[in-house]
């Protein structure tokens, strides 16, 4: 169950977009992992393309709310990181 809910929790995560790339947050490679346990708690590992990026609390409130909806998800913990660093060629190809 916990790698479908990860899935479920990376195809929701799509409807989130940067709003200065209008890309979404999995496309620009800005998710870097999705973790769900059993019990339903989800704890995903992201990043923003800038350290000190002005919408990283945004990202990081949309993330945990576009996660919190999936059914089956009863908390999330969004962890921001900066290693590895986010770099253009992590963007998925068109």
């Amino acid at each position: 169950m916990s790698a479908n809910l990860e899935r479920l929790v990376e195809i929701a995560l799509r409807d989130v977009l940067d709003p200065e790339m209008g890309r979404s947050v999995v496309d620009l490679g800005l998710i870097y992992a999705i973790e769900a346990a059993p019990d339903g708690t989800v704890a995903i590992t992201m990043t923003t393309t800038t350290r000190g990026c002005p919408l990283a609390g945004f990202l990081k409130q949309a993330v945990a709310m576009a996660a919190g909806a999936v059914e089956g998800v009863r908390s999330v913990a969004v962890n921001l990181t900066y290693e590895p660093a986010w770099e253009p060629a992590m963007i998925a190809a068109e």
